[in-house]
């Protein structure tokens, strides 16, 4: 789940982010005015009118420049540049046409808004407010000198005033907007920290549930079920491994990802979980592709070895039968397995929520992994499990 930009970042992003706004602006208004006056060139060739479009070119590299590299030392060259340029720029329009007699014209306006539009360095408002404000100053400023030795008449900005108020009104907003998210991110972080937290206890009890079928429960079902007298040795030493490891707390961690071992058929969990039902008396026959398995990360290998172990014993404990059936197959998604037996069976609908092997060594193990069960059983005719779980590609592309 994104929270968007951290706190501490969120304020240099958005202040980076209006400052190219307000160039881009700048820019469209210096191409405005010099497609103005170059079109008003071709339209009246007698007059004099190149030195304005070299101001707004220079002018447009001073912008260049201050947008490649936002510092204090491009920003006021921007300003300084941007001053003498629409000075030029006046001067020349003011002395070879008639522009409308007033400072106020729109072709001197959009050239003064574009100095306006500065943007600056810092990431505050007020900055923002600052640097907007030293460029109307220079604007106006210039404008009206250029007026003086030109004859314009001094007037009143509108366009000019409104552009600043504009640019105080938004950036004020997005300050303000900033300030309020300071202090709700934190908030959104720590339900997030939760959520996420209540996600890692829900697999923990999940895994626990499944350990304490996969161990209590069916070596008292396998004590039981034994002779008179001392246990077996294989059935001993099975039951203290199992036992050392509910003790600790290894089972809570991810399985450690060993491809090597993975993709040795000898070494894997799923191996070893048929080994300990040969150790039952189980006959289990193996089929199909034995390197799929491989293709699952650890800890889908992993839950699938240990839910297949509890198919496998259900078939002891159920079936009737001495011998199970295993087939492993894969694509580039999926790996799958199926295991199979032809004992008494049982009725899947009327299957309670007492059957606790099922439901959380097999159904719950595999689903919290990202994958499937599917169950087949008649009585009579045997049973069929298929698990089924993402490979590791499939994993990381999702």
């Amino acid at each position: 789940m994104s929270l968007g930009l951290p706190v501490h970042v969120a304020p240099y992003a958005v202040s980076h982010a209006v400052v190219r706004a307000l160039h881009v602006m700048a820019a469209v208004l210096l191409g405005t005015a010099f497609l103005f006056v170059a079109l008003y060139q071709i339209s009246s060739p007698g007059q004099i009118l190149w030195p304005a479009l070299v101001a707004l070119v220079v002018f447009g590299a001073a912008l260049w420049f201050a947008d490649r590299t936002i510092s204090w030392l491009t920003t006021i060259a921007y300003l300084v540049v941007g001053a003498a340029c629409l000075y030029w720029y006046t001067v020349t329009g003011a002395a070879q046409v008639t522009i409308g007699g007033t400072t106020d014209n729109y072709a001197i306006s959009i050239v003064k808004v574009a100095l306006i539009l500065v943007g600056g360095v810092g990431i505050s408002a007020v900055s923002t407010f600052a640097w907007a404000g030293i460029g109307w100053m220079l604007a106006e400023g210039v404008t009206m000198l250029a007026a003086l030795q030109t004859g314009l008449t001094i007037v009143f900005d509108p366009t000019t005033a409104v552009t600043f108020g504009v640019i105080l009104l938004v950036r004020g907003a997005i300050g303000i907007n900033l300030f309020r998210v300071r202090f709700a991110k934190p908030s959104l972080h720590r339900a997030a920290r939760d959520e996420y937290i209540a996600h890692m206890r829900h697999r923990a009890e999940v895994k626990a549930a499944a350990m304490l079928h996969d161990t209590v429960l069916n070596h008292l079902a396998a004590i039981g079920a034994a002779t008179d007298g001392p246990l077996r040795r294989e059935l001993r030493t099975q039951i203290a491994g199992d036992l050392e490891l509910l003790v600790g707390q290894e089972w809570l961690m991810d399985a450690a990802d060993d491809s090597s071992a993975a993709e040795e058929w000898q070494f894997s969990r799923l191996s070893a979980a048929i080994v300990e039902a040969q150790q039952l008396g189980l006959r289990v026959e193996v089929s199909g592709d034995l390197t799929a398995l491989a293709r699952a990360d650890a800890e889908r290998a992993t839950a699938v070895a240990l839910a297949v172990k509890q198919c496998l014993v259900n078939v002891v404990k159920h079936a009737g039968v001495d011998h199970a059936e295993i087939v492993i197959f894969g694509s580039d998604d999926e790996v799958s397995v199926m295991v199979i037996d032809a004992g008494r069976g049982f009725d899947v609908a009327t299957t309670g929520d007492d059957r606790l092997g099922l439901r959380h060594s097999v159904q719950t193990r595999i689903e919290a992994v990202g994958g499937g069960v599917q169950v087949w059983s008649t009585p009579g005719h045997g049973t069929s499990v298929l698990l089924h779980v993402p490979t590791a590609a499939q994993v990381s592309a999702s």
